[in-house]
């Protein structure tokens, strides 16, 4: 008996876009995200984004390889890799895929980054060194406003410049730029800040300690300009530890409390924005005025305050943050090309710069005063 043929699966045209994505992150669409089946989801997501996601993923790995076994700073690399996979994000498969991931994914990693957090932090280092470290942010962002303003560059650059350089380097760059309105010049912005920041911060883990060494600063002096100046976690522990260990748990200390102040910026930003009226509609709606992630990043701070959570699964999560951000960072390379880095120009680079050193001489001075 010849069977009828069975009538092949039509096509589904109605996956979620990547805005829709970040809408599921923001908690804006939860009724639609209840009512499609799991399974239609995963297959969605795989059909969609699957590609580009593990293309993204398998950099990071790579990345991470490099910088185990060679001493470079793992988001450098990924960054360079995924420069030279730009082709990827042009047009195929893997587009929406990266897409995703530089957004969607970039977010879940920097909400988990308050898992690091706790008020703990906070107590510890006394309310001197703790203004220090908060006035230190705070002006640091600032001269990067003022100076985009005297360059004659948009504010955008200034905030992420600025930003990026005075919390805690590429994770601050890529929260900033998820509440930036956008314009044409957002990703290259975005991909040249996250290089510059990380170029910058290899520097200073090199030198800074020499500079510590030099002015004779004790263990605890060095820990708090070194945490206080210094742009990624990494770095900051990488200089920290090879002055002593005392001066390694000082430095690791500043520079986390330095992460606390990314939601408050964050959130600050967010509303300049929207008082200016130049907010970034998703799919003709306002966005909230504090993001999922930043509200996020709270919840997992407060909770982790609590010290109820298992340090096994503080540093699960903490692991994850690091991934989920080394990938997006790789996704965010693949989007950009390096010609459009270079047409950023030298104004760019003196901004970031200034905005470097002005950091440094700022907490260097205080800690001078203070200890």
């Amino acid at each position: 008996m010849v069977r009828a043929p069975v009538p092949l699966r039509a096509e589904r045209h109605d996956a979620p876009t990547v805005r829709g994505d970040l809408h599921h992150f923001m908690g804006n669409d939860v009724s639609n995200i209840a009512s499609a089946a799991p399974l239609d989801r995963l297959s969605d997501f795989a059909r969609d984004k699957g590609k580009g996601f593990l293309t993204a993923l398998v950099v990071a790995v790579t990345a991470q390889f490099l910088s185990e076994h060679y001493g470079a700073p793992a988001m450098l690399m990924a960054l360079l890799l995924g420069i030279a996979f730009h082709f990827l994000a042009e047009e195929g498969v893997c587009r929406p895929g990266i897409d995703f991931t530089s957004r969607t994914v970039l977010r879940l990693g920097v909400a988990l980054l308050g898992v690091r957090i706790s008020i703990e932090l906070l107590i510890g280092l006394g309310p001197a060194l703790i203004a220090l470290v908060v006035a230190g942010v705070v002006l640091t962002i600032g001269v990067g406003w003022l100076g985009a303003r005297v360059l004659g560059r948009g504010y955008r650059l200034g905030l992420l410049s600025g930003g990026s350089v005075a919390i805690c380097g590429a994770s601050a760059a890529m929260a900033i730029a998820a509440v930036l309105p956008q314009n044409e010049h957002s990703e290259r912005n975005l991909l040249f800040t996250v290089l510059s920041v990380t170029v910058l911060s290899t520097i200073a883990m090199v030198a800074y300690p020499i500079v510590s060494q030099v002015l004779t600063l004790d263990d605890r002096a060095s820990g708090v300009f070194l945490g206080g100046t210094i742009h990624d976690v990494a770095q900051v522990v990488g200089a920290g530890f090879s002055v002593s260990n005392e001066t390694g748990e000082v430095a690791t200390l500043v520079k986390l409390i330095r992460v606390t102040m990314l939601a408050p910026v964050v959130l600050v930003i967010a509303l300049l924005i929207r008082l200016r009226g130049e907010e970034t509609l998703v799919d003709g709606q306002r966005p909230p005025l504090m993001p999922g992630f930043v509200v996020a990043f709270l919840v997992l701070a407060a909770i982790n305050s609590t010290e109820l959570v298992p340090q096994a699964v503080s540093d699960l999560l903490g692991d994850l943050s690091r991934w989920a951000l080394l990938t997006a960072i790789a996704a965010v390379g693949m989007k950009t090309s390096l010609k459009s880095i270079l047409d950023v120009g030298g104004q760019a680079i003196a901004l970031i710069v200034a905005e470097t050193v002005f950091i440094a001489g700022f907490i260097l001075i205080g800690v001078l005063v203070l200890t």
